[in-house]
């Protein structure tokens, strides 16, 4: 296996930075997964691990990147680090797409998609509109902005939000610093992202380890509540989709994610883990989650 640093340009000209993965099982130019990541993580929290694990499986190639703002990668001229445009991230999986294709290693037939949690959101999408990609596979994805946050974010607490949302538009109109909140917070009856247990176990775990900030920008939560990456789910097909879900999971509910499944079109394939949204990482049920995300590449992008 190999792993080299590397970094391109967005459409929009940020550079984005990451780790490009090669096979010692490949020879001329092999398939490529592009693999990005969810809400405000970044590329050394698991992504390594899966893209380890399928090059060493399988004859391919693995591009993994950090989001704009967050990790290694550049923001826009202007804009503030921490700050999560979804419609933004999905065009740039088109464009780390679009990075591997001209590669030398990379097949530019066989390009495949992953994402996780928030990106998992973002694969279904990107899925549907680039049809250059020809696997997705979406794990424990957010498939609802707007259910969601209605899950995880109490009545009387979104009046709250509202209202800072209000005030944060007028100071950034006065040229003010954006509002920012924690993703996480160790108690649930404060505002953060992300207010689960679960989320600040496997967050602040992360902080202590790597370069992972606990912050986002409040547009970020009010853009969350407004993004349906599920919207254009039936669009997927004739693209194979992997649908990986956690019985067990509260932070992207697997209901919500089972809805969504239930509208696309074949070809799809469901993964349900008896765990919750953290358990699909790394822990007792990775090799069950890695090894049947590695067959669904094995038959789709590699053998197809």
């Amino acid at each position: 296996m190999g792993r080299e640093d590397v970094e391109f340009k967005t459409s929009d000209r940020v550079t984005l930075r990451g780790w490009f993965y090669t096979s010692e099982l490949s020879s001329g130019k092999s398939p490529c997964l592009v693999l990005s990541h969810g809400f405000s993580a970044l590329k050394e929290m698991d992504l390594n691990t899966f893209a380890e694990y399928f090059v060493s499986k399988l004859p391919i190639t693995c591009l993994v990147y950090d989001n704009r703002g967050f990790g290694d990668s550049d923001q826009a001229e202007g804009e503030p680090r921490s700050e999560i445009v979804p419609i933004t991230q999905c065009s740039d999986i088109s464009d780390a797409i679009t990075y591997a294709a001209t590669r030398p290693e990379v097949n530019p037939d066989k390009i495949g998609i992953w994402g996780s949690s928030y990106s998992g959101g973002h694969v279904l999408y990107v899925g549907a509109v680039d049809r250059r990609v020809k696997a997705v596979l979406s794990q424990v994805p957010l498939v609802s902005g707007w259910d969601n946050f209605s899950r995880l974010v109490r009545p009387d607490f979104a009046v709250g939000f509202n209202g800072a949302f209000a005030a944060d538009r007028i100071a950034r109109a006065e040229g003010k610093e954006p509002g920012v909140v924690p993703v996480v917070d160790a108690d649930p009856l404060k505002p953060s992202a992300l207010p689960t247990p679960d989320s600040y176990e496997f967050f602040s775990s992360w902080e202590k380890k790597s370069n992972w900030k606990n912050t986002v920008t409040l547009k970020s939560i009010e853009l969350f509540r407004a993004y349906e990456p599920q919207q254009l789910i039936e669009k997927i097909s004739p693209t194979p989709l992997l649908l990986t879900v956690g019985r067990g999971d509260v932070l992207t509910p697997a209901d919500l994610a089972l809805g969504a499944y239930a509208r696309a079109k074949e070809p799809k394939q469901l993964q349900l883990l008896p765990g919750g949204h953290f358990e699909a990482y790394s822990g007792p049920l990775f090799e069950r989650n890695a090894s049947t995300q590695a067959e669904f590449l094995k038959k789709w992008l590699v053998e197809n």
